[in-house]
């Protein structure tokens, strides 16, 4: 099988090319960047580094122009926004099934832009001859949008489930690492701990906000402003070194405005950690409410709330009981290479198809 990847210079795409690499004879690949070496697979042919902004009208022809090079069998593209408005031009009139994997911003923000945007990414949905969503919620919200020939409900998932964690042996600590941008709202994490900080009972815990981003300026500004003695930035860190920080975590707080199922959340799970998530569709997926977790549905009180789950994860006894359902759930939705087999499944369900149904 010989598969054409189409996506954007992200991390999440060059994981996914390492990832699905095994599962077919070639991978060719479409992208706005540079692949970094460590994603490098032995059976990678062709990179094409293209514009994927909607001013750069050529890039449609250039994307056809590969793919009648190296006539693949298939056609992966990921992201439902501008991405993949390019590839479906590209694909325009040809009987070559394309999987349109959609990655949470681009159905769940985007078409809230204006009626251009939500045009845009319904005609995207309803070209390709199969989607998929890493959340029952974005699923749905794809359906709203447009008609779906097939919709199949998976995630790229972590790269494999750790040992089972020393709960005994976890510090009292607790981890953000989402990005360092206005989504992600790591300033009302800061103003929360500057809440914990102030009570006594918590005066062993400490917060490490790892990643970075365009406020992270911002963010150790306001941690010097509320005085605030016991939060490290460690800026991004390689994935080993986030390993250890997931491992000796007993809490993971993330609550950004919008979020599909994040790589992050489940490493987190996987790792031991107690989850403490904003009141999101997708986040009510994997945690529920005071049992393997916390869902904290106003986020100005995220302070109380932390403060609470803090309680709840010193015991570790309670901790543990919380660690075994979530690396169950992990173990049994969320893991890498099973994911990656099933997107090489849907691959060949999509090849047995007759011509005329593949778009």
């Amino acid at each position: 099988m010989k598969l054409l990847l189409i996506g954007s210079a992200s991390v999440h795409t060059f994981r996914y090319l390492a990832g699905i690499a095994p599962h077919v004879d070639e991978i060719h690949l479409v992208t706005s960047g540079e692949l970094p070496a460590r994603y490098h697979a032995a059976n990678l042919g062709r990179v094409l580094r293209v514009d994927f902004s909607l001013k750069a009208l050529a890039t449609a022809g250039k994307i056809a122009g590969l793919i009648d090079a190296i006539q693949p069998d298939i056609v992966h593209v990921h992201q439902a926004n501008s991405v993949a408005w390019h590839a479906r031009r590209a694909l325009a009139g040809r009987k070559l099934p394309w999987l349109l994997t959609c990655w949470g911003s681009d159905v769940l923000l985007l078409p809230q832009q204006n009626r251009f945007m939500k045009h845009l990414v319904a005609a995207n949905l309803a070209a390709a001859s199969a989607v998929t969503s890493d959340s029952l919620n974005m699923a749905a919200v794809c359906r709203q949008l447009a008609p779906i020939a097939r919709m199949d409900v998976l995630n790229f998932g972590m790269d494999a489930l750790p040992p089972a964690p020393d709960i005994a042996a976890k510090p009292l600590q607790v981890l953000s690492c989402r990005l360092h941008k206005p989504l992600y709202r790591i300033d009302s994490i800061v103003r929360a701990w500057a809440e914990v900080e102030a009570d006594a009972r918590f005066a062993g815990w400490s917060l490490t906000v790892a990643a970075s981003g365009e406020e992270t300026k911002n963010l150790k500004t306001l941690a010097a402003r509320l005085s605030l003695g016991r939060v490290n930035f460690t800026g991004f860190v390689a994935p080993e070194v986030l390993a250890g920080l997931y491992r000796d975590a007993r809490v993971f707080v993330s609550v950004p405005k919008s979020d599909a199922t994040s790589i992050s959340l489940l490493e987190a799970m996987g790792h031991g950690c107690l989850p403490v998530l904003s009141n999101l569709p997708a986040n009510l997926e994997w945690v529920l409410d005071g049992i393997n977790g916390a869902i904290v549905e106003d986020v100005a009180r995220l302070g109380s709330a932390l403060k609470t789950q803090l309680l709840r994860a010193a015991d570790d006894a309670q901790l543990a009981e919380a660690v075994a359902l979530n690396r169950r759930l992990v173990a049994e939705k969320g893991l890498h290479q099973h994911n990656m087999q099933r997107f090489a499944d849907i691959y060949r369900d999509l090849l047995a198809l007759p011509e005329g149904n593949r778009q």
